[in-house]
């Protein structure tokens, strides 16, 4: 609903003086930037940068360079564009202007080649033979080849003695210059643009961290000790969030350790929107012919697409050329698109920190599979020196990874502590694994498939209770529900009188409070004259439920009554009876209740389902 929301606030507001929008993620970023964009007004997107405070930053190399070039952009923008940022991105101080300055470099300047050389090296660039990847530069006799960080191609500068004789892009894969010259270009930072004095006093801090990184440098570490030279990007400015952030911050300040306070965050939310709706074009025809009198827009990424879209008999639509997609639709407009969106890769965060590995913990290479870690070592490549993860398998055979590409492995976690059996390089045999396991789980997928169709085509009993009564028993609880508690019970009750079989993941940490939804669950459907099942892993947690149950329910006519190894086996065939008979309305216990015969069930409950093997979770398809 952000885009609605933020829909209205161009829409209704006089004073848009709104100058930073704080959302969830990167792609709701760009949703909302749609909006912007359809109003004609300028906006700057942050990249999600995922790292937490003390992460060795070379894994989050890519997403610091996206975020310095979006930074350096609206430093220098005359006219303030509007910031929308992923919440984690704006949860530290980022960095100031003057750590951001670039050079000129045009035909015909006449270069210092020394004094470029120093520059080039306090600002982060890697000297190499060969430039291959953003941040590295190299110098053969008369010619330049430097690849700044943000930029769509490396480039290459010519000198005759000390002037810039040409400039030019070329191409990695070839190293062939492009036909088209050019007049200037601004040169960026790898990192940040330090003098030699500046770059010794961050590096001398870097060096005395007390993070544990494999590598004290300013790649790895340089962005948490800024200190003076970063500041809070939100301070000064109006800013609100795009939605309620409340669980998404408790998660920030839990695990990432931000370097702003918590109160920075306590900002105004956009107002949501009833007058306008997003909406979800199925039929194209259909839509328009439903809100033919209001005033219609369309957008097309051009011509040829409205033309494909065959709207030759509405006469009242505004054509608008541009990329994005926005549906929304109120009393009198209509704004829908005609684009799809594009399917980019978006690079993981990796499951596990550099810091973390020690020698001989086994990982799992996404494309060679399983193998141990040995060490980080810094080899020379292309004249450069790069940091390198150096994984062993059979045969002592070794591959390096680059640690910017630290998301391509897993940590090795394997049921029953057993020893796992290394990958074999050169032979495949992983690949035709992964494709053994890919066509297996292809079969399974089907299945689930069949199931659900299978299941949505029954007509499920409708288990409903009088609000009244709900109320009655959430009071006995002897607290107030949290929000999420109450969305939850409401959520569920409304599912299972649908007439729909439900099938429903409740998620939460311990002490939530998952419990007590569950027992709202189980007393609805008593209400209704079904019984419940609540099927737990272990005896423990049999235990642990049965008492919940008693404290809930023994001021209750509700029955219940529990079915695990500790039961004698006279009062078991009592709780078997009385399933069967429908004398007992609800039971807890542990896989003993798998397969058992009730009168009336109509709602089960699995804890720890992960816990619960295939065969198992079969019984209660």
């Amino acid at each position: 609903m952000s885009q609605s929301s933020l829909y209205k606030y161009f829409k209704t507001s006089k004073k848009r003086d709104l100058e930073v929008l704080i959302c969830e993620s990167s792609k709701e970023a760009q949703e909302l930037a749609e909006v912007v964009h359809f109003f004609n007004e300028d906006v700057l997107i942050f990249p999600d940068f995922r790292a937490g405070f003390g992460d060795d930053l070379r894994s989050f190399k890519e997403e610091l360079h996206q975020l310095f070039s979006s930074l350096r952009l609206y430093y220098k923008a005359k006219k303030k564009p509007l910031i929308i940022s992923p919440l984690k991105t704006l949860l530290f101080n980022l960095p100031k202007e003057n750590l951001l300055d670039s050079i000129s470099l045009e035909f015909g300047l006449k270069l210092d080649l020394k004094s470029f050389k120093e520059q080039m090296l306090f600002w982060g660039y890697n000297f190499v033979d060969m430039v291959q990847v953003e941040g590295e530069i190299s110098f053969r006799g008369d010619i330049i080849d430097i690849y700044p960080p943000a930029s769509k191609k490396p480039l290459r500068i010519s000198l005759f003695d000390d002037e810039i004789e040409q400039i030019k892009e070329f191409e990695l894969e070839t190293q062939r210059t492009s036909k088209e010259e050019i007049d200037s270009i601004d040169i960026n930072p790898a990192f940040y643009s330090l003098n030699e004095e500046t770059y010794n006093e961050l590096q001398a801090k870097v060096s005395n961290s007390s993070f544990d990184s494999l590598v004290k440098d300013i790649a790895s570490l340089g962005f948490w000790y800024l200190d003076n030279n970063a500041q809070n990007f939100l301070q000064g400015k109006v800013v609100k969030l795009a939605k309620n952030l409340d669980n998404y911050l408790v998660d920030a300040y839990a695990l990432s350790a931000p370097t702003l306070s918590r109160e920075c965050f306590n900002l105004e939310v956009l107002q949501s929107s009833d007058e306008f709706k997003e909406v979800v074009v199925v039929d194209l025809h259909t839509m328009l012919k439903v809100h033919k009198n209001k005033k219609i827009t369309v957008i097309a990424s051009n011509k040829a697409v409205m033309k494909q879209a065959g709207l030759f008999e509405f006469d009242n639509i505004k054509e608008v050329y541009a990329p994005y997609i926005l549906n929304i639709v109120s009393k009198d407009e209509l704004v829908i698109s005609l684009n799809k969106p594009d399917k980019l890769r978006r690079r993981r965060k990796s499951s596990i920190l550099l810091d973390d590995l020690k020698r001989g913990d086994y990982v799992v290479h996404e494309d060679y599979g399983v193998g141990i870690f040995e060490t980080i070592e810094q080899t020379e490549i292309l004249g450069g020196i790069k940091d390198f993860i150096v994984l062993k398998y059979v045969g002592d055979d070794k591959i390096l990874l680059p640690v910017e590409n630290l998301d391509f492995i897993d940590r090795y976690i394997a049921s029953g502590g057993s020893t796992p059996v290394l990958d074999r390089l050169g032979k495949g045999s992983f690949g035709k694994l992964k494709e053994k396991v890919k066509k297996r789980l292809m079969e399974i997928a089907g299945q689930i498939v069949n199931t659900a169709a299978a299941r949505e085509l029954i007509d499920a009993p409708k288990l409903s209770i009088i609000k009244k009564e709900l109320k009655e028993f959430q009071a006995l609880s002897g607290f107030d529900y949290t929000e999420d508690q109450a969305n939850s019970v409401d959520e569920i009750n409304a599912q299972m009188s649908s007439g729909q079989i439900m099938d429903r993941l409740l998620s939460g940490d311990v002490g939530f409070g998952k419990t007590e939804v569950a027992l709202n669950t189980i007393f609805t459907a008593f209400k209704s004259g079904y019984q419940s099942a609540f099927i737990v892993p272990t005896t423990l947690l049999s235990a642990q439920h049965f008492r919940s149950l008693d404290e809930r329910f023994s001021q209750l006519k509700l029955r219940y009554a529990k079915l695990d190894r500790f039961v004698s086996t006279k009062d078991k065939s009592a709780v078997i009876k009385g399933l069967a008979s429908g004398e007992i309305d609800v039971v807890v216990g542990t896989h003993s209740l798998f397969g058992l015969e009730f009168k009336k069930l109509g709602v089960v409950i699995i804890d720890e389902e992960h816990k619960f093997g295939v065969k198992q979770k079969e019984k209660i398809k």
